[in-house]
C-alpha cells in the first residue's frame, strides 16, 4: 500500500501550438472583419481566410 506522501505527480507543458493558433485565430477575425458566423467558422478555416484575402490584393 502506497501512502499519499509517495506518489509522484508530474505536469509537463507541451507545445504552446493552441496558444499559436488561437492567437492566429483572433488576428483573423480583427484583421479581416469578420461577422460572427463567418468568425466562427474560421475557427477552422482562418488559413484559408488569410489567403484569400493576401491573393485577392
Amino acid at each position: 500500500m502506497t501512502r499519499d506522501s509517495d506518489r509522484k505527480i508530474s505536469i509537463q507543458q507541451h507545445s504552446p501550438l493552441g496558444l499559436i493558433w488561437f492567437i492566429g485565430w483572433l488576428f483573423t477575425i480583427g484583421y479581416l472583419d469578420l461577422g460572427f458566423w463567418r468568425g466562427a467558422l474560421a475557427l477552422i478555416l482562418w488559413p484559408y481566410d488569410l489567403g484569400v484575402h493576401f491573393a485577392a490584393d
